[in-house]
């Protein structure tokens, strides 16, 4: 029997065992302290910041509220140029900033943006540029760098799917002005509910902590406009737990990538996660790319019959962004402006992936793929050729 007996999702979180987690909180229980940067959270973001590779870092309690601060540390403006095939919280930061959002298109192989139409974009009042790392996939960072650069702008990355990511060995926070990390329990790594922004320049380090902290700079002084943006020390301290759990869980999800690749290329129509030799990937998520004329049916009706096997596959990112009610009078949201986008979000599907998962799990799911490939897209598929 093909069909899962329960559902299965494409993610779970990994979390350390009940025992380890009340040990770790023994500490916070007799200090009583939860919140406002206590030693957790000290310990959390200094380890974080030496696993990632990236000279400073800070926590936050979740990444939309990191993503803000970002913005507002880093005084944006006006115009922000960003991708329409992202999460909703990517554009929904933006707007509850005051920030106009630009859409660019992307490009079709890596769905990350392209720099050529980020550039024909940029008007005078355009501030900054915020990329998305797909799916863990690096965005091309030199020439976004470079338009930076050239056109005087701000670049910030979301990078919640970049956990871990390394381009040469060198940490995917290193690039640009800063770098977001999601730490959702979606995510490789968690806290529950958190987030974090990486950076290079010291002086950004105390702005943030204000920013995140009502802007109280000690008892008796105020020095700016704040919010509660803090991790608290019970999140820092699953967080703790579930970074020593990562190399485990890395090399996991790295032999189910490498079951789900050879197997599912034998299937005409799929199109594959490609990594380059120099990238470490984030192993965040496993995408297929499907040709409805190759494979014999479209992405949606794979995506339906799976779900006859307990399959919980995710269209991702599914509708674009630019396609949101409050968001598609926007000129730069035309169908016109975007035809990578629109073709892509009707092509991907993401496929369960997790380390608990297992080989065997991946073996039947692409069991049950080749199977509804072969008993419901070959008449469909000669249909299509003729």
């Amino acid at each position: 029997m093909l069909k899962f007996s329960e559902p299965i999702y494409i993610t779970k979180p990994i979390l350390p065992s009940l025992e380890s987690f009340s040990q770790e909180l023994d500490s916070v229980w007799q200090s009583k302290r939860l919140s406002n940067h206590g030693p957790k959270h000290e310990s959390l973001e200094t380890q974080l910041k030496n696993y990632l590779k990236i000279p400073f870092l800070s926590l936050f309690n979740n990444g939309t509220i990191a993503l803000m601060g970002a913005f507002r540390a880093l005084g944006l403006k006006g115009e922000v140029i960003t991708t329409p095939f992202t999460f909703p919280a990517t554009i929904s930061s933006l707007e509850w900033m005051g920030l106009q959002p630009v859409f660019a298109d992307i490009d079709p192989l890596t769905f990350n943006l392209d720099p050529a139409r980020i550039e024909r974009a940029i008007t005078p009042q355009t501030s900054a540029i915020l990329a998305v790392h797909v799916f863990g996939k690096p965005c091309p960072v030199e020439e976004l760098e470079f338009l930076a650069k050239k056109y005087k702008l701000k670049l910030i990355f979301d990078g919640a799917h970049a956990f871990g990511l390394e381009i040469n060995s060198r940490g995917i926070g290193n690039w640009g002005d800063m770098t977001m990390y999601s730490f959702h329990p979606t995510k490789l790594f968690h806290t529950a509910e958190g987030g974090a922004l990486g950076f290079r320049d010291p002086d950004l380090y105390s702005k943030l902590y204000l920013l995140k902290n009502f802007g109280i700079n000690n008892e008796e002084s105020v020095t700016l406009s704040g919010i509660n943006g803090k991790m608290n020390e019970i999140q820092a301290s699953l967080g703790l737990l579930v970074l020593k759990m990562m190399d485990q869980e890395l090399m996991k999800r790295k032999t189910l990538e490498e079951i789900y690749s050879k197997e599912l290329a034998a299937i005409p129509g799929l199109n594959l996660p490609v990594i380059d030799t120099n990238v470490r990937p984030s192993y965040q998520y496993y995408v297929i790319k499907i040709n409805e004329k190759e494979f014999g049916l479209s992405r949606d009706q794979l995506h339906e019959e799976l779900k006859k096997y307990n399959l919980f596959c995710r269209k991702y990112f599914y509708p674009l962004c630019s396609s949101y009610d409050h968001l598609k009078h926007l000129p730069s949201a035309q169908f016109r402006n975007l035809p990578h986008a629109h073709q892509v979000v009707s092509e991907v599907l993401t496929l369960p992936f997790y380390g608990e998962f297992g080989v065997e799990g991946v073996l039947r799911v692409v069991e049950i793929i080749k199977h509804i490939q072969k008993t419901n897209g070959q008449s469909k598929k000669l249909w299509i050729t003729q």
